[in-house]
């Protein structure tokens, strides 16, 4: 069971939700050939890579999904709350999967302000997930759906993303 002091401080770190340390997921010249070969390039899991910014909130390259990104929320030395995800532009489409949050920091509005800071910041989209939502998930997935285009329903990736 979580401390009351690292309850407050999970409820503290939901509201920094929209401040954001951001780092690039290649360097020009990784997108400059990545541009010239179609997307070809740079797109193969090349390892295990994770970054680990000095932020209370970050947003890197994901380390299990080529092309996609990883928001996370930092407490101390704990992942407090980690989600992949992508979005299409073009097609108006956002996808999340993989949200986790540790059992001591559930219940705090970590994943909730997340998500809303991922849909603050793109906004119009419609947002999924890539596979079906687990038996004791679907209470979740209905209260960060609601009001959501989307909804956070099931929904393959389009042609333009790269698949998780």
């Amino acid at each position: 069971m979580e401390s009351i002091e690292e309850r407050e401080e999970a409820l503290a770190l939901a509201a920094q939700a929209h401040d954001v340390a951001w780092a690039a997921d290649s360097t020009p010249w990784q997108r400059a050939l990545r541009a010239i070969s179609g997307g070809k390039w740079g797109r193969q899991r090349t390892g295990w890579t994770v970054i680990r910014l000095d932020a209370p909130w970050q947003d890197t390259p994901s380390s299990e999904r080529p092309g996609w990104r990883e928001r996370a929320a930092n407490l101390a030395d704990d992942v407090a709350f980690a989600v992949d995800y992508t979005v299409c532009a073009r097609c108006e489409l956002g996808w999340v999967e993989w949200p986790y949050t540790p059992k001591k920091y559930q219940r705090c509005g970590l994943a909730t302000a997340g998500l809303e800071a991922l849909r603050l910041e793109h906004p119009g989209l419609s947002w999924h997930t890539l596979g079906g939502h687990f038996q004791d998930s679907l209470a979740f997935w209905a209260s960060v759906g609601t009001g959501v285009p989307g909804g956070y329903q099931q929904r393959d990736t389009c042609q333009h993303v790269p698949e998780g």
